[in-house]
């Protein structure tokens, strides 16, 4: 049973910020201003597992980072979209090219800047420490702050709804 108050099994797509949802809201910077992103192999595993099973997978983040397209695409995620300065845009073109509807999506997001995509999804989620305005759009606030589980904490509830989870040679291999 999900803790998630949502028909997952008619979610197809799911969307997320990076910083503050796949990577903590607080990074070190690198000597030359280059901000460094840690990542969260659980939900690196998740990830990769759900675009085998099937869902697609967007990264839509103001960030512009060549790191981040690398870790992303190394998971099997086609969809990446930085330096998104107005990401519902980006989110309704991806749902667009992939015939994806509003109510079969849902976008993780954290602070302001992803407030419209939330809206607009079927799904609004938000991590444990997302910022107020956000934690009220959100139907859903994983109990995992952002960067430490947030992507597995969804992704497992939504396989686990498809029989996808631990299930099939899929499940076991990167």
């Amino acid at each position: 049973m999900s803790a998630i108050d949502y028909d997952l099994l008619t979610l197809r797509g799911v969307a997320f910020d990076v910083d503050g949802v796949l990577s903590p809201s607080t990074i070190p910077m690198a000597a030359d201003g280059e901000p460094l992103r840690m990542v969260n192999i659980k939900d690196g595993y998740a990830l990769q597992l759900a675009v085998k099973c099937g869902i697609k997978i967007a990264i839509i983040t103001g960030a512009r980072s060549r790191a981040i397209e690398v870790r992303y695409a190394g998971l099997g995620i086609t969809d990446i979209f930085t330096g998104a300065s107005r990401k519902i845009d980006i989110f309704n073109q991806w749902m667009a090219d992939n015939s994806l509807t509003p109510d079969q999506v849902a976008f993780v997001g954290d602070d302001i800047p992803d407030s419209e995509p939330m809206i607009h999804a079927g799904l609004a989620v938000a991590p444990a420490d997302a910022c107020p305005d956000i934690k009220e759009i959100a139907r859903y606030i994983s109990p995992c702050n952002g960067g430490y589980g947030v992507a597995r904490d969804l992704l497992e509830q939504i396989l686990r709804a498809r029989g996808q989870w631990m299930s099939g040679a899929k499940a076991f291999g990167w």
